[in-house]
């Protein structure tokens, strides 16, 4: 089985007491020289070989002050970008990418309200992506009307999402759990995937990372990756899973892999997994096993704060959704129960 691919030579990653993650070049005992460009990126590998050579790396372009280009660059180094989670940081910064291509040398101080407006109307077929795109923009602007980059007005202001008429993925039922696990049998890499997925309830960005290296006496510890500060997860993992990922197939690093044994990232798995159930004869998703495990957690008595410590999220908001509706169900039942005896 071919292994995943190391990291090129000498370069180093540390976690700051912020939880920023940064990386660095260190040869031997020598000087640590830091890399600031994103990981992986073609500016981030220019670095790396001018570190490597003792050389200085070509100067980047800089964009004209006042651009809009110029303020999405110093956003993405103010303390209001580094707030975010780093999932969605990834998301903005490529929603940015596009927006600065097609409008990058406009003046951030001349786009208007109907500009945004019309931003979001080109992505109306695209529900989620136009409020991505309002909900990236509201965040640049709210940063640099705060900053005095853009004095007079925030044209993003008032600006509304357009409702999605979606309860997202659809949880799935118990009849198709059986009927997923009745055509992937234990041992293959579909059903290994399933099976973390439904125990764990772990996003699939969350699971993908998940390795033998954050299991420890039975319990599964990771911090989640949507989380604005660093969130850990407690799981504990039946025998029934422990024995499942034991058959494997995975990798060292990674209980879900793809078949040369590398780590996948949460789209390609996504799209691995949308592919397993439609030759399992479902239209289902890996999130719609997080809302059933979500859904059984609830109708097991957990409260909002457990909850919230079990799936990584905060505020309460997300867990009422679950505990409300069983709770709803439950005292319509009760009261139908009440009356009938009253009859």
């Amino acid at each position: 089985m071919e292994m995943p691919r190391p990291r090129k030579p000498h370069i180093h990653r540390e976690i700051t007491r912020h939880g920023k993650t940064v990386w660095y070049v260190r040869i031997g005992q020598g000087p640590r020289k830091r890399l600031r460009a994103p990981y992986g990126t073609p500016e981030f590998m220019e670095e790396y070989r001018a570190a490597l050579s003792g050389e200085s790396p070509a100067p980047r372009k800089r964009a004209p002050s006042g651009t809009l280009e110029w303020a999405v660059m110093l956003y993405k180094q103010s303390t209001a970008w580094n707030g975010l989670s780093p999932a969605t940081q990834k998301q903005r910064d490529n929603i940015f990418k596009r927006i600065v291509k097609e409008a990058g040398d406009v003046r951030i101080g001349e786009i208007e309200r109907e500009d945004i407006i019309a931003g979001r109307e080109r992505r109306a077929d695209t529900p989620a992506a136009a409020r991505n795109y309002l909900e990236s923009l509201r965040g640049l602007f709210g940063w640099a009307y705060e900053t005095g980059i853009v004095k007079e007005k925030n044209p993003t202001e008032g600006v509304k999402s357009r409702r999605i008429k979606s309860e997202g993925f659809p949880i799935w039922t118990e009849e198709e759990v059986e009927q997923f696990r009745a055509y992937w049998p234990i041992g293959t890499r579909p059903r290994l995937a399933f099976e973390l997925v439904l125990e764990t309830g772990l996003r699939r960005g969350d699971a993908v990372r998940l390795g033998r290296q954050h299991v420890k006496d039975g319990v599964a510890r990771i911090a989640t990756e949507k989380s604005k500060f660093q969130t850990w997860v407690a799981i504990p993992l039946s025998q029934e899973l422990l024995a499942i990922l034991d058959k494997g197939p995975c990798s060292d690093l990674a209980f879900i892999c793809g078949e040369t044994g590398r780590k996948l990232t949460k789209e390609t798995f996504g799209n691995y997994f949308h592919d397993w159930c439609q030759e399992a004869g479902l239209n289902k998703s890996a999130h719609g096993l997080r809302k059933l495990d979500a859904t059984r957690r609830a109708e097991d008595g957990y409260s909002n704060f457990e909850m919230d410590a079990r799936f990584g999220w905060q505020g309460g908001g997300m867990a009422d959704l679950y505990t409300r509706k069983i709770n709803r169900e439950k005292l319509s039942l009760q009261a139908a129960e009440r009356v009938r005896k009253i009859r």
